[in-house]
């Protein structure tokens, strides 16, 4: 610890007050010295003190920018947060006692971390972008390929934002000695008001408007910046000449990178897209919710839509899908029908089909994929303009939000259409409160259908679905399409059969659904308790 300076006698000058305008140092080339500046002492101090404010900022927005890209390409995003702090904060405490070595070399040590950090960080966006575009879902050898790269992102970057914490502290001390007590508040005040506003910058500024992976890069470069300029701008003279041009050459190397890979940033997620879609991707487009990318469509290829990177529906199945999923609720009373998601309208297109309907509600999330839905010649013909039916109302909001204040006993059928569960942000849509209120809205003798994504990758998610249904005070009924799990449910047992007297599903007969209901009960997992919004099941 650096033990306070004792105060100076009246009239003498400070070893490190300002002499014909250089500073006198008190012992300046090692630990707990004065240092020689070329500005006062207290603006010296400002300065060290909004660069830390600059570098907690950067290191927040690499922290958030590696959680929320993880849960883009993965899912799940408690799994993510939890594995990318919990790392990070460990790694950090690693790099706090290594960056002990480097004491007697702050300023050199300090300006190589953030050039490195920026490099590292900036980068980290776009590396792992890049492997799961060019290495296909993550199956086979890649099993653990996301879980390694994100862990060892989070661990470098987490040991070198722990280096900064002794070099500043250091830097500080070199300015003006001082109780050390004071030098860890005014560190950490200048800390967390940058964690503070890099927190609330990724989301309301970087995110929107510059894009995950430029916004990563403009904040590895505004790392190197600020990082370089004060150390070779206020503490040059701890330096040595070769020191100093090699820091120069460092952070010229590393803004070049940054600055390149920006230039080159829209022709990489092209390339990307085409190694993760193919080379028919025809529509792009990041919406409020998620990112909608539509392939095929044109010249007699199959439409195929994706969301967030998962395939939504391809043109291949997905008849067999809607029909299988729509077409058994229907069997009955269907005069009023709620959709819960749905926004592509292939759902509504199902359920129009009934001559019966004489309103269908529309509950989506994603106001920019209902107007793609309407607006692109290619969905809008297959979903045969279904949401521009006058029998049609579309709602953008939340379904659980919705639900709420929706009407009870409204509805003959609701269709519960949604992103699978594995998806964190989904999982209170497939809650025992969700069917709760599910359940109210549904009017005597109604019927839920529910999508549950696949059930031979996930046979504990399905029949968590299934548990989680009965538990909410529905019967059920579990079938699948391919391998994409359904559960039909009611208050009484859900007969699973279609309407005789209505339309003729042309993938579907009573007899290949009595087999599918019979398939999937093979893979049924007794005793599996159900998901709650306090106790969620779904996570990986």
């Amino acid at each position: 610890m650096i033990e306070p300076q004792a105060p100076a006698p009246p009239g003498s000058a400070h070893p490190g007050e300002r002499l014909g305008g250089t500073v006198r140092s008190g012992g300046c080339g090692g630990p707990g010295g004065v240092a020689p500046l070329p500005v006062r002492q207290a603006t010296g101090r400002f300065l060290v003190l909004a660069g830390v404010f600059v570098c907690a900022a950067c290191g927040l927005v690499y922290e958030l920018e590696l959680v929320a890209l993880a849960t883009y390409l993965m899912g799940d995003s408690v799994t993510q947060a939890s594995v990318v702090l919990s790392v990070m904060v460990f790694a950090m405490g690693i790099g706090s006692l290594a960056a002990k070595r480097l004491r007697r070399h702050a300023a050199a040590g300090f300006g190589a971390v953030e050039a490195v950090l920026a490099l590292v960080g900036g980068c980290s966006a776009m590396a792992l972008y890049a492997v799961f575009a060019w290495t296909g879902d993550w199956g086979g050898l890649w099993a653990h390929g996301p879980r390694v790269l994100l862990v060892a992102f989070s661990l470098a970057t987490g040991l070198l934002i722990g280096a900064e914490v002794p070099l500043l502290m250091e830097l500080i001390q070199r300015i003006r000695r001082q109780d050390a007590g004071g030098a860890v508040a005014d560190l950490f005040a200048a800390d967390y008001v940058g964690a503070l506003v890099g927190g609330l910058a990724f989301p309301f500024l970087l995110l929107p408007f510059l894009g995950q992976l430029t916004g990563a890069l403009i904040t590895g470069a505004v790392n190197a910046v600020v990082g370089g300029a004060l150390v070779l701008g206020l503490f040059r003279q701890d330096l040595t000449r070769r020191a100093r041009r090699l820091l120069v050459v460092a952070n010229v190397c590393v803004l070049a990178v940054l600055a390149s890979a920006t230039v080159l940033v829209d022709d990489f997620e092209r390339a990307a897209r085409h190694a993760l879609y193919g080379s028919d991707v025809r529509v792009a487009l990041r919406t409020e919710v998620q990112e909608v990318v539509l392939t095929g469509g044109r010249d007699g290829r199959p439409l195929s839509l994706f969301l967030d990177g998962r395939l939504r529906f391809s043109g291949h199945d997905e008849l067999r899908h809607h029909e299988a999923l729509v077409h058994p609720a229907m069997t009955g009373r269907h005069i009023r029908v709620l959709v819960l998601g749905g926004g592509d309208g292939l759902a509504a297109r199902e359920v129009l089909r009934h001559p019966g309907v004489h309103r269908v509600d529309l509950v989506e999330l994603d106001a920019g994929l209902v107007r793609l839905a309407r607006s692109d010649a290619a969905l809008s013909t297959l979903n045969r303009h279904a949401l521009d039916d006058p029998r049609v109302t579309v709602t953008t909001a939340d379904p659980f939000d919705w639900l709420r204040g929706a009407p009870p006993a409204a509805y003959d059928v609701v269709v519960s259409h949604l992103p699978r569960p594995g998806i964190t942000r989904s999982t209170k849509l497939y809650s025992e409160e969700f069917y709760g209120l599910v359940r109210r809205v549904l009017a005597p003798g109604g019927r839920l259908v529910v999508h549950t994504g696949p059930v031979g990758a996930r046979p504990r998610t399905f029949w968590t679905v299934e548990s989680t249904l009965r538990a909410a005070g529905f019967r059920t009924a579990p079938y699948r399409a391919g391998d994409r799990g359904l559960i039909l449910a009611s208050r009484s047992a859900p007969l699973l059969r279609l309407d005789p007297s209505g339309p003729h599903p042309r993938t579907l007969t009573d007899a290949s659904l009595a087999s599918a209901a019979r398939a999937v009960s093979s893979t049924r997992i007794p005793g599996l308790p159900p998901s709650s919004l306090v106790h969620p099941r779904y996570a990986r």
